[in-house]
């Protein structure tokens, strides 16, 4: 987050902040009434399953007195030995502390919760009561396995709504920033808060993550040079330039997941999957998927299928004049590639030589906490919605993840912005993060019933796609699974789970340090987070990681060892657009710069 602002207070900058808050608040009251105020019918719907949830776990939990009791006297004991703690502070001693933050918890780093007892009395305060209300409500008996996942979700994001680093009068941070700047920083909240409610269109908030003025897409983000070599209603076809006189013989293709922007994995010149890949000698391309609006709402994914990785596939091929490539998915581009290659496999198509997963889900058993926010009342709800418009908003696909980390990706900026009074910081991954995108409704009801609810593509013949009955089973290219330890959204066993799924070909799984971006996006310069392998390669993934060897560094370099086998020898570098496909833009390319506002930002 940027520094506080120290400059000496300025009376006619404080007047331009209320006349500022005076009018933003004007046009959202304007707005609010052009818009018919608050609908109480959606007020009172439950789309989300969280009343009837917790109405059930409250029944239960009333059916159960004794449990009730024994809760109440544990946190009553906390409590008290909390007062006891609190006395002895005062009186200059340093008691064990009753409660304490996990490691990493970044809300209470403020050298005032340790040092100040008021402060650490309030912070202990509300360790106990979130340790034992999560602890009552997860521990209760009977409910529906569902249920209760759904239950301890909310209720974590109920206790993170209340943590007293998120009020001004419990937060030792604001309370100096307030006298420091004789309340400055809270009118700045305040004008940062209108702002936010006015780019939500007045009905939701949208809380700004990023200073996006300092990224320029082509400039200092998504700038690694190459050109658009082919483009059809769904995509981009992105070949970039080499930089090494000779390459390998099979091109490189990467499909990313279409949720948000391509250059995730083309952020900065030195955390650039692309760039670091074409310094290998790889010729490398990447799909750049359309923001889809309306007018995509019947795209399904089968057209993402033919259109997409088919699409890319053919168009790669055709630029190099090859027969075969190697594949690279991320996540929900993953889980496409997968079933691309069950297509190629019943085609007996082997033009693909070996595929790269990335964080890719193939069996969706135990998908993690995203599956508290798929039921059938919630994508009933959701499809509802979608076939209203044509398509899933890139902003409620947003706020879903968001919640994931709440802490860090809601709670820390609205401390920032409102509070503090702050501006955030340019970032690129926290850009590219808020750079939404949004999902045609037919392809994501598919997607979410099909993938998600029933598991159907692990099945042999669970799922059919252009007349073709998809078998993983029998797919024959060498495969490399890269997952990573801390993710929320691919969590690794599963993600282990579905690389057990290929039965046929030779399967590599390694296991990253970080989470679901962080440890994908690692280049070998960082010397961070580490990797894990181990060639022994049974169905349990905890025996496989006992067993595992650690290494240090980027998974990067294992898996160019891995790749470099499977290049198909060496040729002289391909220039892109001088090939049988000739270049039709620069890169990154247009489709990557329309945001969701439908408007159009590049360099």
């Amino acid at each position: 987050m940027n520094a506080p602002d120290t400059k000496p207070h300025d009376p006619a900058e404080i007047f331009k902040l209320y006349g500022d808050i005076a009018r933003k608040s004007g046009e959202l009251l304007a707005q609010a009434v052009k818009n018919g105020g608050a609908n109480p019918q959606k007020l009172l719907e439950d789309e989300l399953g969280i009343a009837r949830a917790f109405f059930d776990a409250w029944v239960k939990l009333m059916n159960d007195p004794v449990q009730l009791a024994q809760a109440q006297m544990k946190a009553w004991q906390d409590y008290a030995a909390l007062w006891q703690n609190t006395w002895l502070a005062m009186a200059g001693q340093k008691p064990v502390p009753v409660a304490e933050p996990p490691k990493g918890d970044r809300r209470f780093r403020h050298e005032d919760w340790q040092n100040k007892f008021l402060f650490d009395y309030f912070k202990q305060s509300y360790l106990i009561a979130a340790r034992h209300l999560h602890k009552t409500m997860c521990g209760i008996e009977g409910l529906d396995e569902n249920v209760a996942k759904k239950v301890d979700f909310y209720t974590r994001q109920y206790i993170d709504v209340l943590s007293p680093s998120n009020f001004a009068l419990t937060n030792p941070e604001v309370l100096h920033e307030t006298a420091r700047s004789g309340g400055k920083n809270l009118l700045k909240g305040l004008n940062n808060l209108l702002d936010d409610l006015a780019r939500g269109g007045g009905e939701q908030l949208r809380v700004k993550m990023v200073d996006d003025r300092a990224f320029k897409l082509g400039v200092n983000i998504a700038a690694t040079p190459g050109k658009v070599v082919f483009q059809n209603d769904l995509l981009q076809l992105i070949q970039y330039a080499p930089t090494t006189d000779k390459v390998y013989r099979r091109p490189l293709l990467i499909v990313p997941p279409w949720i948000n922007k391509f250059y995730v994995l083309d952020m900065r010149a030195d955390n650039s999957f692309v760039r670091w890949a074409v310094g290998e000698g790889h010729t490398v391309f990447i799909v750049s998927w359309i923001n889809p609006d309306a007018q995509h709402a019947k795209k399904t994914f089968e057209d993402y299928l033919t259109e997409g990785t088919l699409a890319a596939i053919d168009a790669a091929l055709t630029a190099t004049g090859e027969d075969e490539l190697n594949l690279v998915a991320f996540c929900l581009g993953g889980t496409l590639a997968a079933s691309t290659l069950g297509y190629l496999a019943a085609k007996n198509d082997k033009r693909v030589a070996s595929t790269t997963f990335f964080a890719t889900l193939v069996d969706f058993k135990q998908p993690g906490e995203l599956e508290v926010f798929i039921d059938e009342q919630q994508v009933a709800a959701l499809e509802k919605r979608m076939n209203k418009r044509g398509y899933l908003e890139g902003s409620e696909m947003a706020t879903t993840f968001n919640m994931l980390r709440a802490n860090d990706l809601i709670w820390s900026f609205v401390v920032n912005n409102y509070l503090m009074g702050r501006e955030p910081m340019a970032f690129d991954l926290l850009y590219w993060n808020a750079d939404s995108t949004r999902m045609p409704a037919a392809m994501h009801s598919y997607y979410l019933r099909n993938m998600y609810m029933k598991n159907l593509l692990r099945e042999p013949g669970g799922l059919t796609l252009l007349d073709t009955a998809i078998d993983l089973s029998r797919v024959k290219t060498p495969l490399y699974f890269i997952s990573t330890i801390e993710d929320h959204i691919a969590p690794w066993k599963t993600v282990y789970a579905g690389s057990r799924v290929f039965k046929n070909g030779a399967v590599r799984f390694v296991l990253g340090g970080s989470g679901h971006i962080a440890g994908i996006v690692n280049p070998p310069a960082a010397h961070k987070y580490g990797y894990w392998t181990n060639r022994q390669q049974g169905d349990d993934p905890d025996a496989w990681l006992a067993g595992a060897q650690q290494h240090a560094g980027s998974w990067w370099v294992d898996w160019q060892a891995w790749v470099d086998k499977l290049g198909g020898g060496k040729v002289a570098a391909r220039v892109p657009g001088k090939g049988k496909l000739k270049a039709l833009e620069d890169a990154p390319g247009s489709f990557v710069a329309v945001r969701l506002d439908g408007k159009a930002k590049a360099g």
